[in-house]
């Protein structure tokens, strides 16, 4: 299913959904993060997925990261709560969905990278290397946050 991305933007069509999802952000013993190369948007982004009726939302954390990349992760902590109502994703079914992400911090215990249906390539990626890569500001942001040694507390916004 093909997405398009809204940030910001006055033209964009009003939401109709809202679906819990999350995202991980994943990084190796070399400090790499752990990306996949999106086939519905076609950028990179961390991975991550919608929640399921009778999950964990930590067991969709690890569910979802394994789905896109192969690698198993053990979910460490919180980064932040996303959900700005200016950012909206329009899907060519004619769902047009609000953000609502929850981004953690995950490390890999196991697995190979290996792509699936939403994702065309997957990497481990050096920090000093994503400003290379077409990424969503809105998944920069989150990116940045999960990247930062500084925070203390989990954004919410």
């Amino acid at each position: 299913m093909a997405r398009i991305d809204y940030f910001r933007d006055p033209a964009a069509p009003r939401a109709n959904s809202v679906v819990p999802s999350v995202v991980a952000v994943v990084r190796n013993l070399a400090g790499e993060l752990l990306l996949i190369h999106r086939t519905d948007n076609d950028l990179w982004a961390l991975p991550g997925g919608g929640h399921d009726i009778g999950e964990r939302i930590v067991d969709t954390v690890v569910r979802e990261v394994e789905e896109e990349t192969g690698v198993l992760v053990e979910v460490e902590g919180l980064v932040g709560l996303y959900t700005d109502p200016d950012h909206v994703m329009a899907y060519d079914d004619g769902e047009v969905r609000q953000q609502f992400s929850i981004s953690f911090r995950a490390r890999p215990v196991g697995g190979r990278l290996r792509t699936s249906s939403e994702s065309k390539e997957v990497r481990w990626v050096a920090p000093a290397d994503l400003d290379a890569l077409p990424i969503h500001p809105s998944m920069r942001l989150r990116i940045d946050h999960g990247l930062s040694e500084n925070r203390t507390e989990p954004y919410l916004g």
